[in-house]
């Protein structure tokens, strides 16, 4: 006999919710949305396992990552890092470089530092609570609860972007989000998760969210809860959730392309803050009246003492992220030294490195305090200023 789940009631829902609540919503928690997910989840990597180091690698990368984007670097990560002990001994340099291009480096920091946490003092065994889990560097109740429901079967929801857009559309949550709306979202989950499958629950919600509840333009008519979704009915699909409103900051930037014998000049970051340890080339914000070549020779004055001999146009890039959006000014560089211009001399001082072109692979490259595309930039820089040094 099949024991029918009791209907929602209004104290279910969370407190911004209106309206009158319906039966419905129990024949789509989880039996139809289960039926859904079989039929039309994409196949990726990270689903074919329940290994608790698998499934959080994959997690972890897809916090602001598209899917896209996070199969290639999965699978080049569980090439280099194929279980927990071999990231726990790890080289942070290589770790970093590994993360390259994926941006938020303290991401990759906290996964080298939970590695050896579990480790050490977990016998190398992930923890199965997710009050434990959430207690390690890095994991926080979405990561915990990913963790636990899709490795250790425990029935915990997920509450991330996409399970957010989706139930924000399904109750008709107006405004803007409130800091109790995701606690709100995950205790009327917690009664309707599936406690035979709550891993693939919280898999179909994501997938929910991803495939058809989108952020634009979603898919109403393919959608799984169309018929129980109070957006839907009012026609407000489209404005919920709420969007927020972010002015990006324009920040513009110059950096110095230095060269020795064939070689580019790279200096590390410090070891804490923004980046740490991440390696750069010379260079910085430029200030409010400055002109690019101005910045480019108090950056250089004050970061090196270095007294600039000329300074060439190279390139300007530019690239947008969510909350700023940076022109990067790239310059080729000679430094003035006794005599004329000469390269500098660095021997006994490890932040700082002469590295040639096909060294470059070995450094997790910043440039700017940005993340995302330096592998590219620093590469371009290199490979334009050598080979104009050739011809």
């Amino acid at each position: 006999m099949i024991r029918r789940r009791r209907a929602i009631r209004r104290s279910d829902l969370p407190a911004e919710s209106n309206g009158r609540c319906d039966e419905g919503w129990d024949a789509l928690f989880p039996g139809r949305l289960l039926r859904w997910y079989a039929a039309r989840k994409r196949d990726l990597p990270w689903r074919r396992t329940r290994d608790p180091y698998r499934v959080w690698v994959s997690e972890i990368m897809l916090q602001q990552t598209t899917v896209g984007a996070v199969i290639p670097y999965y699978n080049a990560w569980l090439r280099a890092f194929p279980d927990l002990q071999t990231l726990a001994r790890a080289p942070l340099q290589k770790v970093l470089k590994a993360w390259e291009g994926l941006g938020y480096y303290q991401r990759a920091r906290n996964m080298r530092r939970t590695a050896r946490i579990i480790r050490d003092r977990c016998g190398g065994r992930f923890p199965e609570d997710p009050a434990d889990l959430a207690a390690l560097p890095g994991f926080g109740p979405y990561t915990a609860a990913a963790v636990a429901s899709l490795a250790f079967h425990r029935p915990v929801p997920v509450v991330e972007a996409n399970v957010r857009r989706v139930m924000t559309r399904m109750l008709g949550l107006a405004g803007p989000p409130g800091a109790g709306r995701d606690a709100a979202i995950a205790r009327f989950l917690e009664k309707r998760i599936s406690r035979r499958s709550p891993g693939n629950f919280n898999q179909a919600m994501m997938e929910w969210g991803a495939l058809v509840c989108r952020p634009k333009n979603p898919l109403c008519l393919k959608c799984p809860g169309q018929n129980f979704c109070r957006a839907f009915a009012r026609g407000e699909q489209d404005v919920l959730p709420a969007p927020k409103t972010l002015r990006p900051k324009d920040i513009t930037a110059v950096v110095a392309v230095i060269r020795k014998n064939g070689r580019v000049l790279l200096q590390k970051r410090p070891e804490t803050g923004l980046l740490a340890g991440l390696w750069e080339f010379p260079g910085g914000k430029v200030e409010a009246g400055e002109t690019l070549r101005a910045a480019l020779r108090r950056e250089l004055r004050e970061e090196r003492g270095f007294a600039v001999e000329s300074a060439r146009p190279l390139m300007t890039v530019r690239h947008s992220y969510t909350r700023f959006r940076v022109t990067l000014h790239a310059f080729d560089v000679t430094i003035a030294g006794p005599g004329g211009p000469r390269p500098p001399d660095f021997r006994g001082d490890s932040s700082v490195r002469w590295v040639s072109l096909g060294a470059l692979d070995r450094y997790p490259l910043s440039l700017i305090h940005i993340s995302e595309p330096t592998r590219l930039l620093s590469k371009s820089y290199a490979v334009f200023c050598l080979k104009k040094k050739k011809t």
